[in-house]
């Protein structure tokens, strides 16, 4: 087992599964392999990932708390159990609109 995932054939909850850091951002890789990988975030109210790119789309899952997602300059608020996908190559940021968790999963293209 990669130390660094989530330990394999145990049932777990991602809120249970990640803490909040005071004026931070927490984050736990759930899988990494080549084709892609799944994150785990933690975010206080306020903190955010600045705009960016990437290649490839990406799926973002709040399961706990309401977050701020831009994609393309559009602002969507998401509450727990809801879910978005970012585009490939369209500008994204996160913001925690209050603190929030989220699941991160990125599909990589061949």
């Amino acid at each position: 087992m990669n130390p660094n995932e989530f330990e394999k054939a145990k049932i777990f909850s991602f809120p249970e599964s990640i803490e909040y850091s005071d004026g931070g951002i927490v984050s736990k890789t759930v899988l990494k392999k080549s084709t892609g990988n799944i994150s785990l975030f933690s975010f206080a109210a306020g903190e955010g990932l600045s705009e960016h790119t990437a290649p490839f789309d990406a799926m973002i899952q709040v399961v706990e708390g309401k977050g701020e997602i831009i994609i393309g300059g559009k602002s969507f608020i998401l509450n727990a159990g809801q879910v978005i996908i970012m585009p490939a190559n369209i500008p994204h940021s996160v913001k925690a609109a209050e603190k929030f968790k989220m699941v991160l999963t990125m599909i990589r293209s061949n």
